[in-house]
């Protein structure tokens, strides 16, 4: 059991923000606190819809971790990581169903590049199993909650 919903201090170092602004007709930016910008559309655009940035949010916290992994290992050819499933809408509204997050990666030849390879599926499984963020929130399925700011305290 997890310990209960702490309240917001974005001054605690557990806390993790974005902020989202209108700036068009279906079209959004999203701002981090260090003042990187993501362009977020509704799909009639080349912007990435939220559904894709939850995607993209699954491969990228699974490959920064097992690549920071592997890397220490040898360093790759090619690292590529897919992350896919299907949108459905059912009892449970709309969703995603048979999500998998798949690398595709090239060490080098030699030592270094074959322990990498050896390392590569336990990398993975510790990604999946405790160290990514992102599939972790997923997985365990942590409620979200919506508020209106002036309702806030």
């Amino acid at each position: 059991m997890s310990d209960p919903t702490p309240t917001p201090d974005k001054h605690a170092d557990t806390w993790r923000g974005v902020d989202l602004t209108r700036i068009g007709e279906g079209r959004y930016k999203a701002t981090n606190q260090r003042g990187g910008i993501v362009p977020i559309g509704s799909g009639e655009d080349p912007d990435f819809t939220p559904v894709e940035l939850l995607l993209a949010a699954l491969a990228g916290c699974a490959g920064v971790t097992v690549d920071e992994l592997t890397s220490r290992r040898a360093q790759p050819l090619s690292f590529d990581v897919t992350a896919e499933g299907h949108k459905v809408r059912d009892e449970g509204g709309s969703h995603l169903v048979g999500l998998t997050v798949t690398f595709d990666v090239v060490f080098p030849e030699g030592e270094a590049g074959d322990q990498a390879r050896a390392f590569l599926p336990r990398a993975v499984q510790q990604t999946h199993d405790r160290i990514c963020t992102v599939s972790r929130t997923v997985t365990l399925g942590e409620p979200v909650d919506y508020a209106i700011a002036e309702e806030r305290a």
